[in-house]
């Protein structure tokens, strides 16, 4: 009997004490072991493994009660704040509750480890959709940490503990919430497909992309005094829209801004759904001193105890040269870096160009070696004679004002060999979509992130690093404080001046196989 019960009540407190008691006390009783085999062949468990392990440890005795099923389904319910499914975990058997059933207490336990598998690592494995990922994720002994919970009997708080602690993902489950209950109220109009809408022009269309825009609070609902012209007002909205987007905010309503304003609400949700789950992939703590990389969003950010010290534009791979998702550890950075040419490129980019034009070589700096090291004479060199198929050489660029890793390079020893560096081709940062390189991420202003990166090599200042790149001559710099770097995909993301978030464009579209995982109903496996 449970010590509780062998207490003596006042029979005035009877009533108050014994709720009190039908909480407190363990559940009773043991099953056969047979029972969870049963259970196991049918198929119905989840984490099938983690179940059994719990019950051989507590000699097949009950873990639940009534109450605790009960806090268990409250804590489930809460799973699509997550962007997951309560129906995922055993949630409506678990509905039929009745004391003492010992199938239920096995499910029950099952719904609680894969609900706190999937808050804690996420739903889905993330090198099943992304087979570059090495970031080494959240970890957690889940059935001890269950019999923990039971014991201090605080289940719905122990896997709300669980839920990534980012304030990122907190702003993207409020935006959940908010595009869910658009959804469910009907939605938004779309704009009707036409010719594209230029500032000033008038069009019976204009009222359709007004009502859209004012649906996300990009322009007031007042309606003005030309309905169907495209006035100021409406031209400003637009571009509110395309450069959260990452479109080209030029103020032009056409294919690509209507395409991304029709996108519906339900879209919306599946987007965020996503980007929740990316966030469930990474470790509780990415680095006191962090760089994180957002392929998708162009954009470098310097973390530093919990700030961002500074951000970056950047330009990533192009789509048939996609930069990998992964994180590694810069511990050293190169000034004036030699640029050891890829094979694959200078096969396939740099000798279509010597082709055209021999003397290219030497004007943008390149070495010529034969297979043994020895440098050529590139004005012998006839490339007419040479295909991707058959070029024997291996190239390497000096540096100077054409090097394609410009003045500095950013190293994270990886085996993607991707890397950040400068680039003497600066003026691409002004452009909106910037997927131009072979992979590597070019960075803008690589000077101000070396000063940062830096910051432990008191002996490097600003000044020095300037003064090493004039100089021209290729040095290395061993950082004392190796800088964690994440190589990220988000589109969905949050802007730490407000609780609001940007949706942005999925270039290389990595969000739907991550969505159809996510959709894909979780089974033994």
């Amino acid at each position: 009997m449970c010590s509780c019960t062998a207490m003596q009540i006042n029979p005035s407190i009877r009533p108050v004490l014994a709720l009190t008691l039908v909480f407190c006390c363990p559940p009773a009783g043991s099953f056969a072991p047979s029972l969870l085999d049963e259970i196991l062949a049918t198929g119905q468990l989840l984490a099938p493994d983690s179940t059994r392990r719990l019950y051989e440890q507590n000699g097949f005795v009950r873990q639940w009660n009534q109450q605790q099923i009960t806090s268990l389904l409250s804590a489930l319910r809460t799973a699509r704040e997550h962007g997951l499914d309560p129906g995922e975990y055993h949630y409506s058997e678990l509905q039929t509750a009745r004391p003492h059933d010992d199938r239920i207490d096995v499910l029950a336990s099952d719904a609680f480890l894969v609900y706190a598998g999937h808050l804690l690592g996420g739903k889905v494995r993330p090198t099943t959709i992304e087979p570059t990922w090495s970031a080494k994720g959240r970890e957690r002994d889940l059935v001890a940490y269950l019999k923990d919970s039971l014991v201090k009997d605080n289940i719905a708080t122990s896997l709300d503990a669980l839920g990534t602690s980012q304030p990122r993902y907190r702003i993207l489950m409020d935006a959940l919430d908010r595009y869910r209950k658009i959804s469910e109220a009907g939605g938004w109009g779309l704009v009707p497909p036409g010719e594209a809408l230029k500032p000033g022009a008038r069009s019976p269309r204009i009222p359709a992309l007004r009502n859209r825009l004012s649906a996300t609070g990009d322009i007031p609902t007042t309606t003005p005094g030309d309905a169907e012209l495209y006035d100021e007002q409406l031209v400003a909205a637009v571009r509110r829209f395309q450069r959260r987007t990452n479109l080209e905010p030029d103020g032009i309503a056409g294919p690509a801004t209507i395409k991304h304003l029709n996108l519906t609400p339900q879209d919306r949700v599946d987007q965020i759904r996503v980007n929740l789950e990316r966030w469930r992939w990474l470790p509780a703590n990415l680095g006191d001193r962090h760089i994180r990389v957002n392929i998708a969003d162009y954009r470098l950010e310097a973390h530093e105890n919990n700030d961002i010290a500074r951000t970056h534009d950047v330009i990533v791979g192009r789509n048939y040269r996609k930069t990998p998702v992964f994180s590694g550890n810069m511990t050293y950075c190169i000034l004036n870096p030699w640029w050891e040419t890829p094979s694959r490129l200078a096969r396939l980019d740099k000798l279509p160009v010597f082709q055209k034009s021999p003397g290219s070589v030497d004007k943008l700096g390149f070495q010529v070696l034969d297979q043994n090291g020895n440098i050529l004479n590139t004005s012998e060199i006839d490339w007419r004679k040479y295909s991707p198929a058959n070029f024997p050489f291996r190239l390497r660029q000096k540096p100077g004002p054409h090097n394609a890793l410009g003045k500095i390079k950013f190293m994270l020893p990886n085996k993607h060999d991707v890397y950040l560096h400068d680039t003497p081709t600066r003026e691409l940062f002004d452009k909106t979509r910037r997927n131009f390189s072979s992979g590597c991420i070019r960075v803008k202003d690589p000077v101000g992130l070396a000063e940062w990166t830096f910051q432990a090599n008191r002996d490097w200042p600003r000044d020095r690093i300037e003064q090493v790149i004039e100089s021209g001559k290729e040095t290395r710099v061993t950082l004392k404080q190796p800088v964690q770097t994440h190589i990220l995909y988000w589109t969905a993301v949050s802007d730490d001046d407000n609780n609001d978030i940007r949706f942005i464009e999925d270039i290389y579209e990595r969000d739907p196989p991550v969505l159809r995982a996510l959709d894909t109903k979780t089974t033994h496996p």
